[in-house]
């Protein structure tokens, strides 16, 4: 998958500067990093707060932001092309154009633009202090998504996923789902039922991986602001096998198995690995926000998109 020529990118949609400040809200979408973390604890019998506790000001946190502007080298397609950083973000304009037109044509709900803050090691956020163990992530409270752009490499070196441009897409257009999630207020069923097989946790961030699914639906087919071509290139087959393997290298029960040696559903956050894989590809096979609806699902292992 590649971008079309001559596109420039946004210098300013992406702040480079860095998070807004502390905060007490849980975040939510935590990658791989961090939920390698929450499974241990969960699976040892720990506190969950004490992971997710770097969301609350942890106090040794040393906040890295980002280097306060866009990277020099980020200026076109043919950058994003090249380079991850710069393709995250002309990712996030691509995630707006489709959103701000699918939103409100398909639910009445107007969008508004997420912030998105790339940061190093460690970064204040208005859900509290988070680190670069907890991976990529979105916080309700500051309506904005937060980056280490390291994972990108640590997904492919340490769980497995394709370098393909597309699994680092999907990890972007999987934030900005739960974004979609706090627009259309269901993000909050995530922390009421926040663990288990069939948890709201569970719904929540599969939904996401199904929104993921729409913007890859689109975004091969919609114009881009202030011209007649999309963002992207048509996507092949190898370009959602980069997507699936992304969305499989997160789930829950493989993250489980390589690190405990056994799967335990009773703690999962996130969904298994084929989960994850359905219900992108109902997202990216309909199209539709209806067809995402995760938590009137009876049975999270058949989506009705798929049938």
């Amino acid at each position: 998958m590649t971008f079309n020529e001559g596109r420039q990118i946004d210098p300013d949609r992406v702040s480079w500067g860095g998070g807004p400040g502390r905060g007490g809200k849980i975040a939510l979408g935590g990658g791989a990093g961090g939920l390698v973390l929450l499974v241990l604890t969960l699976l040892l019998g720990g506190d969950p707060g004490s992971v997710l506790g770097n969301f609350t000001g942890a106090e040794n946190a040393q906040v890295q932001p980002g280097a306060g502007r866009i990277p020099e080298r980020c200026t076109d397609s043919a950058s994003a092309n090249k380079y991850v950083d710069c393709r995250v973000a002309l990712t996030v304009e691509s995630l707006d154009a489709v959103w701000q037109t699918e939103l409100p044509k398909q639910t009445g709900q107007r969008y508004v633009d997420p912030k998105v803050v790339p940061f190093s090691g460690a970064v204040s956020t208005g859900c509290g202090n988070a680190t670069s163990a907890v991976g990529p992530f979105y916080c309700p409270a500051d309506m904005t998504a937060y980056f280490d752009i390291s994972f990108f490499r640590e997904l492919v070196d340490r769980f497995g996923a394709s370098s393909g441009p597309l699994a680092q897409e999907y990890v972007v257009a999987h934030e900005f789902g739960h974004h979609i999630q706090n627009l259309l207020g269901d993000i909050g069923r995530a922390q009421r039922d926040p663990r288990g097989p069939e948890s709201g946790a569970v719904r929540t961030e599969l939904q996401a991986d199904c929104y993921a699914g729409i913007w890859a639906h689109f975004a091969d087919k919609l114009p881009a602001p202030g011209g007649d071509r999309p963002f992207l290139k048509p996507l092949s087959d190898n370009d959602i096998r980069d997507g699936l393997s992304a969305a499989s290298a997160v789930g829950d029960d493989r993250i489980q198995r390589a690190a405990q040696g056994r799967v335990n559903p009773e703690a999962w956050t996130h969904g298994s690995s084929d989960q994850r894989q359905k219900w992108f590809l109902t997202g990216y096979r309909t199209g539709e926000v209806n067809a995402c609806n995760t938590y009137s699902a009876p049975d999270l292992n058949n989506p009705p998109g798929l049938r």
